[in-house]
């Protein structure tokens, strides 16, 4: 089995970048949502790509991370700061990844399997082919990121079994091992989880997550 792919979010500032990279972090998520606690502005943002292009982690995705954000600001994120994917966290219509596709997948909070069995067949088709095609988080109301709160991992399951997905909401170094042995998913997502602080990361959390979950993979082999 591949080893399972792991995105930290909620990236601020170019050390945290750089350390998450070094540490085998396969995206970085930075949040372009004024109310987060973890929210980069434009001028940020470009520092931490260039930062993360200049020493040489090519294999490195960045994601900007968006909440109903209008479509001059996909492309800004995509054509000037440089970001690889936009990860459409809001209540967007299926409309709008539609005309990103390839370049952007839809983050889904479902209350119940009967709510996720309405909304993704609406984002599947137009998610990333070679992954992640959702990201399915928890639902809180009135949130849309970096609450803490553990996602329905058996919701999140049946959807692992047919299309890559990313598992978010409430992981941490010590529950990653077990979310990835029960969902089984195309990669998983952390913000808070790996934080000394809002918006700044714990470099020994992170290394302890990214092991921790690659180490469920490496456990199956042979």
């Amino acid at each position: 089995m591949n080893a399972v792919r792991v995105k930290i979010c909620g990236l601020t500032n170019v050390d945290d970048a750089l350390m998450a990279a070094d540490a085998g972090a396969d995206l970085l998520g930075m949040i372009f949502y004024s109310p987060s606690p973890r929210y980069v502005t434009v001028d940020r943002a470009r520092e931490i790509v260039r930062a993360v292009r200049e020493a040489g982690f090519e294999h490195v995705r960045l994601v900007g991370v968006t909440v109903n954000a209008p479509r001059y600001f996909l492309d800004l994120l995509l054509e000037d700061v440089g970001v690889d994917l936009i990860q459409l966290h809001g209540d967007e219509a299926p409309v709008i990844l539609s005309d990103y596709e390839g370049r952007a997948y839809k983050a889904l909070r479902p209350h119940t399997e009967e709510e996720l069995d309405l909304d993704a067949p609406w984002f599947l088709d137009m998610g990333l082919r070679e992954g992640p095609r959702l990201l399915i988080d928890a639902a809180v109301k009135g949130a849309y990121e970096g609450t803490g709160v553990l996602a329905n991992w058996d919701t999140a399951r049946r959807l692992a079994r047919r299309y890559p997905i990313l598992l978010a909401g409430g992981l941490t170094p010590e529950n990653v091992a077990e979310a990835v042995r029960s969902v089984r998913p195309w990669g998983v997502d952390v913000s808070s989880g790996v934080e000394q602080e809002p918006g700044k990361k714990d470099p020994a959390k992170v290394r302890a997550f990214i092991e921790l979950a690659r180490g469920v993979r490496e456990e199956g082999k042979g």
